[in-house]
């Protein structure tokens, strides 16, 4: 279903529900057509900055490092923002009063990330073993 049409899905009953962020959640207006809205902390979004090799071993070590420091700046102040958006936003829904906000305890939590192992398994040979095992190490995911 294209985006602009899922708050009328929910209106009208076509869809049950979303997976979003609370910042799109809260913005498309989506709290108030939809009773609940479950927090489960199961994805992140993050962009790639790609530029090409020859390129980028090209520059001056000087400037590649200057660029490193600045794309490592850029990031933690629009990580920043997200994070406050997200936070605001999820505010925003509580206030509404119209969804139901169900935050999952450790254990349901848990509970969550085993039953998404086939998944992981099924995408193995997509993603790589290699970084679905950095991704658990990273996380400190023990599956």
């Amino acid at each position: 279903m294209a985006f602009s049409e899922v708050y009328q899905g929910l209106q009208t009953g076509v869809v049950d529900g979303t997976e979003n962020p609370p910042s799109n959640f809260y913005t498309q207006k989506m709290h108030e057509v939809q009773k609940y809205l479950t927090m489960t902390d199961h994805g992140v979004i993050e962009y790639a900055v790609i530029v090409n090799k020859k390129f980028w071993d090209g520059l001056p070590p000087d400037i590649r490092s200057a660029l490193e420091s600045a794309m490592k700046d850029a990031t933690k102040y629009a990580n920043d923002i997200a994070k406050k958006e997200n936070e605001d936003a999820l505010e925003g829904v509580k206030k509404s009063g119209k969804t139901q906000i169900i935050t999952l305890s450790p254990e349901e939590k848990a509970a969550w990330k085993k039953a998404l192992l086939t998944v992981h398994k099924e995408q193995e040979s997509r993603i790589g073993k290699d970084v679905i095992q950095a991704v658990y190490k990273d996380t400190g995911f023990k599956p």
